[in-house]
């Protein structure tokens, strides 16, 4: 599933083509993808609605719409939004194929068909006093949307929101009596760190997968936490991370980051700081990458 700098760059990409366009047709060619919609079919809420604003919390994605309402979009485990001329994206996944008053098409591609469209309502924001918003880079949208939509509202904020705060979610992961990469896998926790960054960010920690959070110092919680930044920023530089076609930019872009990994997918390679070979483990379903020798 697609991490934060991955539904970052899509988010980026949207940004430029749809702000201020208006959907003049939406058609819907697959039940799937439209499968949690309520209150009435999804283009009756998105024909003559403008986009106002794009928006993004962790993994999770929406658009504002002039009509107050918000359109969530779920990439699940391979949606891509593609941006093209009129009829341009040909493939057997488009699951729903959205006219611009521009002349030009967003099509939604699912080949697993686990992503979804819906129309929701906003909700105030519960994050919405500012935290660190000084140390928020000019790369990442500072602006603090005043609600979010109904489905995020249960989602945490994510490192790289100018509403993070670093020290109050720094105490509350210490409270967790469970292994570290269970808690930067929670999203009501911290959002937006999924497999990738976790494994990346405690490699350079210096923090095995599996300490318990409530061993750890705030001190070394903060290191994490400051390290899954730094890792994503890292990530959303090149593109973020790709390992197959179905990661990829509104234009069918790749990302580069899967060059940089220092653990993730390098089991028995010799680790780029110590030369120690990498072990891979087991963990919650998937599986944990880290060094023995630079994490303690």
């Amino acid at each position: 599933m697609p991490e934060l700098p991955e539904v970052e760059v899509v988010r980026r990409g949207l940004d430029t083509h749809l702000v201020g366009r208006t959907f003049t047709d939406v058609e819907v060619l697959h039940p799937r993808a439209v499968r949690a919609q309520e209150g009435g079919s999804l283009p009756s809420f998105l024909v003559d609605a403008t986009v106002d604003a794009t928006s993004r919390r962790g993994k999770y994605l929406w658009l504002d719409l002039s009509t107050g309402k918000k359109l969530y979009v779920h990439l699940g485990m391979s949606g891509q939004m593609l941006v093209g001329a009129r009829n341009q994206v040909v493939s057997p996944h488009v699951r729903i194929r959205a006219h611009l008053d521009d002349g030009t098409d967003l099509a939604f591609v699912d080949q697993r068909t686990f992503g979804q469209w819906r129309v929701v309502d906003g909700v105030a924001d519960p994050y919405g006093a500012p935290g660190r918003a000084a140390r928020v880079s000019s790369t990442i949208p500072t602006t603090i949307p005043t609600t979010i939509p109904t489905t995020v509202a249960h989602i945490a904020a994510d490192p790289l929101e100018p509403v993070f705060d670093l020290d109050a979610v720094a105490r509350r992961i210490k409270t967790k009596n469970t292994e570290i990469k269970r808690v930067l896998l929670d999203q009501t926790v911290v959002s937006g760190i999924g497999n990738i960054y976790a494994d990346e960010a405690l490699f350079r920690a210096g923090v095995r997968p599996r300490r318990r959070a409530s061993a750890l110092s705030l001190a070394t919680i903060r290191r994490i936490i400051l390290a899954a930044e730094e890792v994503m920023r890292s990530a959303l530089d090149q593109g973020g991370t790709s390992f197959d076609s179905l990661y990829v930019n509104v234009n069918g872009a790749s990302g580069y980051f899967s060059r940089s990994l220092n653990v993730y997918g390098q089991e028995g390679r010799p680790c780029r700081v110590c030369g120690t070979p990498i072990k891979r483990v087991q963990f919650m379903n998937r599986s944990s990458h880290y060094c023995p020798t630079c994490q303690k």
